[in-house]
């Protein structure tokens, strides 16, 4: 056999061998303005032995800071741009050139992520944007000649109709045939994949009377779920969740489409009135994550036993100008000065840790009553501002610190503020109401009611 041949063999036998590594990746965040610099935080990343990570846009700078690196990266097309890509291929060639090519191939680009969350929008022309927008994103990277970059978007669990038990998976009927079918094809057709957002936490949070927590965090050694259907055995709500997914597919058609975790996590700390939120469940929950994902050979789920999983670990930093509860700000596995929340790496080689974990102090449900005052450090000259929005909402809110209230004095807008802020969220937490104001609000559990003044609460 020839020379020429043999190194041809060996090609093809390198190639066909080749691992796809279910080693999870990271998600890098930038919803902080205390974050280390792009080149700082590359450095991190690899400190945790990450050989991916995702993006929320395509940050130039840190692009850069990836180039010539080994480390895969994930970029994303805003939301906002969606609509408009959809009727422009200029836009949508453009955005391309600008993002992808001053980078492209010496940084790592090989996931293209057209918006984030965009079915779980009440916006039903971003909807129906979305895969015509990823289309053209396609066409643009070909025309290009961007070769090695794979097109999709990610998903909420929100997506499902139907996710109890795993079988009964289906997609949400106003997406299914009109959004998830063409979409599924596009990305069957791309070789492509499904990106999920997967967060047991959640679905624990939202019933831990009835999901065991061991069972969310894959601690669980005598907890099982039979699927009545498949007959098949679940020992983890994680995969329970993933295969949801695999059988909505399989009812539109698209069985062996593979799936992409683009976010999955745990709250390191949270508000008083979310349960669970702490770094004893944080480290276990990542820490059994990575290694099942990681595991060799690869894990799978009960549905697709043996398959790789790809996925990203939310988040690299925490992030503290994150809107919402206190858990959206609290899933890094690092301090912004760099520093990891709780011991961890993302190989899956690393089977014990050093430092023990503080013992979790909030896996039942603070029982009590719960106020919504100034957050310490806020900056005062937004506050008034923030008065005004929870004292023009309605149901009398504001009342007792009008002139001869019982709340008037002192006349001091710091006060105004936290019986505001207090009342706002007692009369509207049920209907979604938020103690946060742009991050000019926290929870307490001491009583800020003085002499006549009773603030308004929240009792669990």
């Amino acid at each position: 056999m020839s020379v020429l041949h043999l190194l041809t063999l060996s090609l093809l036998i390198s190639i066909s061998g080749a691992k796809f590594s279910g080693r999870p990746g990271v998600n890098y965040g930038q919803l902080g303005n205390n974050l280390p610099s792009p080149s700082d935080s590359v450095t991190l990343i690899k400190s945790l032995n990450a050989k991916s990570v995702k993006l929320y846009d395509a940050n130039p700078s840190i692009l850069a800071a990836l180039n010539a690196t080994d480390i895969v990266v994930s970029v994303m097309v805003p939301n906002e741009l969606i609509v408009n890509i959809t009727k422009s291929k200029t836009l949508s060639d453009d955005w391309i050139k600008s993002n992808v090519l001053p980078f492209y191939p010496s940084t790592k680009i090989r996931y293209l992520l057209v918006g984030n969350e965009i079915l779980s929008s009440q916006d039903s022309e971003l909807k129906s944007a979305l895969v015509p927008a990823m289309r053209k994103i396609q066409r643009s990277l070909k025309t290009l000649g961007v070769k090695k970059v794979k097109v999709g978007t990610t998903l909420a669990m929100d997506v499902l109709n139907s996710s109890y038990p795993p079988s009964s998976g289906e997609f949400r009927s106003d997406i299914s045939g009109s959004v998830m079918k063409p979409m599924l094809q596009f990305l069957n057709r791309t070789k492509s994949f499904l990106f999920v957002d997967v967060y047991p936490y959640f679905a624990w949070a939202q019933d831990p009377a009835h999901i065991n927590l061991d069972y969310a965090i894959f601690e669980s050694t005598n907890v099982t779920v039979m699927d009545p259907v498949t007959n098949l055995t679940y020992h983890n709500l994680f995969d329970q969740m993933i295969d949801a997914f695999v059988f909505a597919m399989k009812r539109l058609g698209y069985p062996d489409l593979r799936i992409w975790v683009a976010e999955t996590g745990w709250p390191n700390n949270g508000d008083y009135d979310q349960i669970g939120a702490n770094i004893y469940n944080a480290a276990t929950y990542n820490r059994n994550v990575v290694k099942k994902l990681a595991a060799e050979p690869p894990v799978g789920t009960p549905a697709r036993p043996g398959k790789v999983l790809p996925s990203f670990i939310f988040a690299l930093y925490n992030e503290n100008q994150k809107t919402g509860p206190g858990t959206e700000r609290h899933f890094g596995l690092l301090h912004p000065n760099g520093s990891q929340v709780y011991e961890i790496e993302l190989s899956g080689k690393t089977t014990e840790y050093k430092e023990a974990l503080p013992g979790p102090e909030n896996n039942e449900g603070y029982k009590g009553k719960i106020w919504c005052v100034v957050a310490k450090g806020a900056n005062w000259t937004q506050l008034g501002d923030a008065l005004s929005y929870a004292c023009s909402q309605g149901n009398n809110t504001c009342d007792p610190i009008k002139p001869g209230g019982s709340c008037h004095k002192p006349d001091l807008m710091v006060f105004h503020a936290s019986y505001a802020f207090s009342s706002y969220w007692a009369s509207f937490r049920k209907v979604g109401g938020t103690c946060y104001f742009n991050g000019l609000a926290t929870q307490t559990i001491k009583d800020p009611g003085y002499g006549r003044c009773e603030f308004p609460s929240v009792t669990l």
